[in-house]
């Protein structure tokens, strides 16, 4: 298995490679159990295919985590076969939350993966292959929708308005655009993110699966600790508070800046108004907190129901954006600055709300 199709394990050339290789689902989850109950097994594969399992889990984890798929192992075949492993595992879980976020994990870890390759800043695989733009498009049939100009590229409309349905900002509505004979302006970089969100489709397709119970039984340990992970990790919907002095430092940080009138980065704005929504702001209360205009809308980020379609980033993500300051020893024992706030919330004696 080649380690180009580890990297990039959505393509239908890794399902392929998969396929050709003739491993048997049901037979690779079997051994882990086998294993366990036998160290000294000695099927040929005993000792690598277990390891796929484990790997898979930790993609799993990871996009819980975090909101990458983690660090790849450093055998092609366990990493190329922690992919469907992994997507049992999503489907077996049977959480939203959780299949939204692995989706995204998997899609955000090919989205630097392949912009690395595009610039030429990783070592050819052993294999000497590399991810390009063209066979990227070709994958997803954008091949004949997507045509380079002067000064960037232009999207077929329609493949536009399907990949950036989901991503946040004004700057994606096609109201913005300058949109000519059917087709829409986007840079390079933003080219790249509309690539991202068609990985992410494909992840997500069919998710959840329907997995027969042989390979259920033999998963029932990794998925155990799936959820209980998600049991941990998981963000209250009750938080309905608003005490800026119990804020973690990464969003009284941007609060702060944005009342001084400075013009946070798109990506800022995103994580201070998802973070605001999740703890029961509205718009306007949001606009008067943070003393701005309508750019700290919630409209693409609340859900009909009042929940929060896109959640804060992780820590994780936040140390990467460069939004992560001035920590705390509470930062160094939570993974989210929900979590953080819920913290602090828990351990405050009184916790007057600024909006009253």
């Amino acid at each position: 298995m080649k380690r180009f199709h580890a990297r990039y394990p959505f393509l239908d050339a890794a399902r392929e490679a998969v396929d050709a290789a003739a491993v048997d689902l049901a037979d690779l989850v079997a051994r882990e159990d086998a294993v366990e109950r036998d160290s000294t097994s000695p099927r040929s594969n005993a000792r690598e295919d277990p390891v796929a399992v484990d790997r898979a889990v930790g993609r799993v984890e990871a996009a819980l985590s975090g909101d990458t798929t983690g660090d790849p192992h450093r055998r092609p075949r366990v990493e190329l076969l922690s992919y469907p492993i992994a997507r049992v595992l999503v489907s077996l879980v049977g959480d939203p939350v959780l299949t939204r976020k692995y989706a995204r994990a998997e899609a955000v870890t090919a989205h630097r993966r392949f912009t690395s390759d595009f610039a030429g800043d990783q070592l050819r695989s052993a294999s000497g292959e590399r991810m390009t733009l063209d066979r990227l498009l070709r994958e997803f049939d954008l091949d004949g929708t997507v045509a380079e100009t002067d000064d960037g590229y232009r999207v077929a409309v329609g493949d536009y308005l399907q990949l950036s349905g989901d991503l946040p900002g004004d700057r994606w509505r096609l109201a913005t655009r300058a949109l000519a004979d059917g087709a829409v302006p986007v840079d390079r970089e933003e080219l790249h993110l509309l690539l991202r969100q068609a990985v992410e489709e494909r992840v997500g397709a069919g998710l959840p699966l329907s997995v027969p119970d042989a390979i259920a039984n033999d998963l029932d340990a990794a998925v155990e600790t799936v959820e209980d992970l998600l049991a941990d990790l998981e963000l209250s919907g009750d938080i309905d508070t608003v005490a800026p002095d119990l804020f973690p430092p990464c969003m009284a940080n941007l609060v702060e800046r944005s009342r001084e009138g400075a013009a946070l980065p798109e990506h800022s704005r995103f994580v201070l108004t998802s973070f605001l929504t999740a703890i029961g702001m509205d718009d306007e209360e949001i606009a008067a907190f943070c003393g701005a205009g309508d750019e700290y809308r919630t409209d693409r980020i609340a859900t009909a129901d009042g929940g929060t379609e896109y959640p804060p980033p992780s820590c994780e993500t936040m140390v990467a954006y460069g939004d992560c300051v001035n920590t705390d020893e509470v930062c160094e024992t939570v993974p989210h600055p929900l979590k953080y706030y819920e913290k602090r919330l828990d351990a405050a004696e009184a916790t007057p709300d600024a909006r009253d």
